[in-house]
């Protein structure tokens, strides 16, 4: 019993690892537009310095509350500051394939929390067609214990109950 629970252990801390700590992450390359989703701090200065950096001619920021900040205006690129409908990646993902349809974006750099990426590269999968890149940033070291559990969690909703865009 006692060596079924190890393997048991080793196997959930070695899919923790993989999927929310060291999840597949890609290098920036030019794309048509870059889209942050909300969350964690430090997501929104990444996307600003990749749209100064000239990586694309749109950046799309999610800002799901009055709260959440756009960036200001950028030289040479137009920003997009969008609600998502429902206000999650789900949301999020569903609003890259309308914007990509209608503005015929082939390409999309998504900048989102390190813990986030591998459910944000499902649900995205899910609803557009187009390369996806992938650069996270990572979140606090206090908040990877609650990020973890997080993601055990939605990702466990989006394979069980959320199948769909």
């Amino acid at each position: 019993m006692l060596g079924i629970l190890g393997v048991v252990s080793v196997m959930f801390l070695g899919a923790t690892f993989r999927l929310f700590v060291h999840p597949r992450r890609d290098s920036p390359a030019p794309v048509d537009a870059i889209v942050m989703f909300a969350g964690s701090p430090g997501r929104l200065e990444h996307a600003v310095s990749l749209a100064v950096a000239g990586y694309a001619p749109t950046l799309a920021v999610s800002v799901p509350t009055a709260d959440d900040p756009c960036p200001p205006a950028i030289p040479n690129v137009e920003v997009i500051c969008f609600a998502p409908d429902p206000v999650t990646t789900q949301g999020e993902s569903r609003w890259v394939a309308a914007a990509a349809a209608r503005y015929d974006w082939k390409s999309v750099l998504v900048i989102t929390s390190t813990s986030q990426t591998t459910r944000a590269r499902l649900r995205l999968g899910r609803c557009y067609s187009g390369q996806v890149l992938m650069s996270p940033v990572a979140p606090s070291k206090s908040m990877w214990p609650y990020m973890i559990a997080y993601e055990w969690a939605a990702m466990g909703k989006a394979l069980i109950f959320q199948r769909d865009c």
